[in-house]
């Protein structure tokens, strides 16, 4: 991913500006550049017939009119579904996006950080099409591509040497997923790890490493303070609008 240095950390909303729109739609994207984002992070999963949509949970029903796993549904049904009137009836009527769609609304606008959510090896191909799909736009300086799972990290760094991709890290995940072993086997450009893991030894050891560290969610100003002065390279937040302010 392009490293423009702006002398701050980079913001980077959360499934786009998830507190202005619906999560992971084409209108909370469009919020996010409204809201002075740097960029935008999202979640990218399978339909049963192999296209890319863009939503974060495995199941439907939290933020759609669908029920049932994603990972069930054609295309062709998920686009039938209302993935807005959940957040408001103002949203209404609005759609599950592809990821086709999302790269041509933020081309030349936003970086992106793309999430596999690869639950298990299943889903470790996921990566590899995800690379097709940002080549095919010529994208891939905007783009980062990140997992909690190191080994569909792997498949797509292998498949796309000039993507940077990023490990996902939380303080609950199992040890041997926070270790040096799981970092490697990766082949990890960057961290992403969940902020409250982060002090100065972590930062240290990363710019030891030549690694970028990128933290989540992070919504509160006290947090977003320690975060900047700690000097990550990016924040992730539900609220881009009073982290730009802040920082």
């Amino acid at each position: 991913m392009k490293r423009t240095d702006v002398g701050r950390p980079l913001i980077f909303a959360h499934r786009g500006a998830s507190q202005a729109a619906p999560e992971n739609t084409l209108p909370a994207f469009e919020a996010a550049i409204r809201l002075g984002a740097d960029g935008v992070e999202l979640d990218v999963q399978y339909t049963s017939d192999g296209e890319l949509v863009i939503f974060h949970n495995s199941t439907l029903e939290k933020t759609s009119t669908g029920a049932g796993r994603v990972t069930a549904h054609t295309l062709a049904e998920l686009r039938e579904l209302d993935a807005g009137s959940w957040f408001s009836p103002a949203f209404a009527g609005t759609r599950i996006p592809t990821l086709d769609e999302v790269l041509d609304l933020l081309r030349d606008k936003l970086l992106i950080n793309i999430e596999l959510k690869a639950l298990d090896a299943t889903f470790s191909n996921l990566g590899v099409d995800v690379v097709k799909t940002v080549r095919e736009h010529g994208m891939a300086d905007q783009v980062v591509i990140s997992s909690f799972n190191p080994f569909a990290l792997r498949r797509a760094k292998q498949a796309g040497l000039e993507i940077e991709c990023a490990l996902l890290l939380a303080h609950d995940l199992p040890g041997w997923m926070r270790m040096d072993v799981t970092r490697r086997h990766s082949r990890a450009d960057g961290l992403h790890p969940d902020f409250t893991m982060v002090d100065r030894a972590y930062l240290a050891r990363a710019r030891k490493l030549g690694m970028p560290v990128r933290v989540w969610t992070v919504d509160e100003e006290p947090d977003m303070q320690r975060m900047v002065a700690l000097g990550v390279d990016a924040i992730i937040t539900d609220v881009p609008d009073r982290a730009r302010a802040l920082v």
